[in-house]
């Protein structure tokens, strides 16, 4: 007897990832459920907007006007993209006159300094003596050096280089080496090229931002929104189709649940960010499929208003697609919508009934949470995961980044946005053609939102706050968990999936967790918890 339940199990575990999946209605199913939960929302009051529009005008977003301390983006500031493909800063003229002569004869010293220093007869002196700006300044052999490193990176063309180089003027506080590199850098960047010169351009955005502290206003108005036409692939299933960082977290979380819930006749799933609900599909499909019937399945759903902007409604569109798709499988199913950020959720909303087997899932959401390092505001973080603990879950399913930008100061945070980022380019590049307009689309409206965010935004205003699993670990420990133990033949599985991938993605078993990466970059992060 035991035996057979467990070829039946193995067998519902194998359909759970490749029983084909029933189409329900054309293009009604945008699969890439992370996006609109992490990388995309929308804020309906913002007077800001984003297009995309063709190569000679890319895109065009406005930040609202703001004011800031900084000498060269002071006023109201339209940021947009040229032929291409690179930012540019178009400050309001009459506002800017007299700062643009200062950054001429800014330019104008600097070049002299230049050929000071990599002519053919340069001889650097212990220290030499420049007027910049009308006043006088002496520059130390230390100082010279690092301009003389930093035009042999420009002179080279050392991309990353002068990236580093620029956050590294914008964290100091060097305003005027921090403009000259952003001009050097708008000749560099282009979201038509290598992926460091794509990634290039929206952190070089992100860094204009932060010094014109506009950058809430462009996240906000960074808005990813599929096309209206059923003809068109949405920009988040294009890039689930296209990475498999999505179905790796969806395929790991669905089988914990699986297996643990495998001698249930009614199972309760409460997703904290359920977004399009596109996860469950494959989920129901598994259970339709099961030895001795199905059970009967309840989803709780949880969302807020900004996800409707994607979505493009409110929850009670995934309430009946779920239900119309359980219906055509035969599985007794019920939705239940609770329309408020996961963050100010409280017990009262998930009325979980006493007793019944209970399933959290975590998928890319527990990051927007803010945690006890943000000032001014509560730490919903470890709050609503004391608050799932005394609901005794059977299981709690983790899928995180796996990248370190919560508590990091500024500089530090932008070189791991940086290594992250690329790893995520990169990977990308192998898959769609760099002239393809859908690549543009995808890596504009998605990915660079959440670049501006981390790069751009403090306190409050930076939802983008990844933590390492490392770091996810110690709070499920504190919150009371225990780490539940991986199942073998979902890990087996989600090997076979990267087979259909390119040979540089990796997938690692290491303690008690699976971490899916590029190359020597960990990207994505599953575990489960009870």
């Amino acid at each position: 007897m035991r035996a057979s339940q467990k070829q039946g199990n193995s067998e519902g575990t194998h359909r759970l990832y490749y029983q084909p999946v029933q189409e329900i209605e054309p293009c009604t199913w945008p699969t890439s459920q992370n996006l609109d939960r992490g990388l995309c929302s929308d804020d309906g009051s913002q007077d800001s907007h984003s297009s995309v529009q063709t190569p000679d005008q890319l895109c065009t977003y406005e930040p609202s006007p703001v004011m800031g301390d900084y000498p060269f983006q002071n006023s109201p500031s339209t940021v947009s993209f040229s032929a291409h493909g690179s930012p540019i800063s178009q400050p309001d003229s009459q506002s800017y006159a007299s700062d643009a002569n200062d950054v001429n004869n800014l330019r104008h010293k600097l070049r002299e300094l230049e050929t000071v220093m990599l002519g053919p007869d340069s001889d650097i002196h212990e220290e030499c003596n420049i007027t910049v700006l009308g006043g006088h300044n002496q520059i130390s052999s230390s100082e010279t050096k690092n301009w003389k490193q930093m035009m042999e990176m420009i002179s080279r063309r050392d991309l990353k280089g002068t990236l580093i180089a620029c956050a590294k003027s914008v964290g100091d506080n060097d305003l005027l080496t921090a403009e000259w590199l952003m001009s050097e850098l708008r000749q560099m960047v282009s979201v038509y090229g290598d992926p460091m010169q794509r990634l290039g351009a929206y952190m070089l955005e992100g860094l204009v931002a932060r010094l014109a502290h506009s950058g809430s206003s462009i996240y906000k108005a960074l808005k990813c929104k599929e096309p209206s036409g059923s003809e068109l692939l949405s920009y988040m299933h294009l890039l689930y189709e296209v990475c498999p960082y999505f179905k790796f977290g969806y395929m790991s979380a669905n089988g914990a649940i699986a297996e643990v819930m495998k001698d249930e006749n009614r199972i309760h799933i409460i997703d904290f960010q359920i977004a399009q609900g596109s996860q469950w599909v494959t989920l129901i499909q598994a259970l339709a499929a099961r030895p001795g019937g199905p059970p009967r399945i309840c989803i709780t759903g949880i969302d807020d208003s900004t996800s409707a902007y994607a979505r493009g409604g409110g929850l009670d569109i995934v309430g009946h697609r779920l239900s119309r798709f359980a219906e055509s499988c035969k599985v007794p199913f019920e939705f239940r919508a609770v329309p408020v950020s996961c963050s100010l959720v409280e017990i009262q909303d998930l009325r979980v009934r006493p007793g019944e087997p209970l399933a959290v899932n975590f998928a890319l959401v527990l990051h927007h949470m803010p945690d006890e390092s943000v000032v001014g505001v509560h730490n919903d973080r470890d709050r609503i995961l004391r608050l799932v603990k005394s609901l005794s879950p059977k299981v709690v399913t983790l899928v995180e980044q796996e990248s370190n930008t919560n508590t990091a100061p500024f500089f530090p945070r932008f070189l791991e946005a940086l290594s992250y980022y690329a790893a995520i380019f990169e990977s990308i590049d192998v898959t769609l053609p760099r002239e393809h307009k859908e690549r543009v689309n995808v890596e504009q409206h998605c990915l660079a939102r959440e670049i501006v965010n981390i790069i751009a935004c403090e306190g409050a205003e930076r939802v983008e706050r990844h933590e390492l699993l490392g770091k996810w670990r110690s709070r499920f420990f504190m919150a009371g968990f225990s780490q539940y133990p991986l199942n073998s033949m979902v890990n087996a599985t989600i090997k076979t999936l990267l087979n259909n991938y390119n040979e540089n993605y990796s997938l690692e078993e290491r303690d008690g967790a699976l971490y899916l990466g590029w190359m020597n970059r960990d990207l994505v992060a599953s575990c489960a918890w009870k």
